[in-house]
């Protein structure tokens, strides 16, 4: 995201937290309308890092296997406990939207 556009966020978020004080609710209940948005971003940014982490990894592997076919088993090894590792963080991010809502 630009720096203008985190800007904007940025800003529209805090006419929403203030449009709400003034209305007379408080402020968590301002704050809990937030929290579908929130496990939206966390799911929707958790799967696109690890799925474009694990395509990045996955083809860098299919690379070094193709220069070096002999380095076929020491390379499969650290690419499965990376693709691991990548799959947990969509999944951590799963966990986390659904105890945010």
């Amino acid at each position: 995201m630009s720096g203008f556009g985190l800007m904007v966020f940025a800003l529209c978020g805090a006419q929403a937290f203030a449009a709400g004080h003034e209305m007379g609710e408080s402020m968590e209940a301002v704050a809990t309308n937030w929290g579908p948005l929130a496990a939206a971003l966390a799911i929707g940014l958790g799967a696109f890092g690890a799925a474009s982490a694990q395509g990045r990894a996955a083809s860098a592997a299919l690379e070094g296997v193709a220069r070096n076919p002999s380095a076929k088993g020491e390379v499969f090894t650290p690419l499965i406990l990376s693709l691991v590792f990548m799959e947990l963080q969509a999944l951590l991010c799963f966990v986390i939207a659904f105890m945010v809502k």
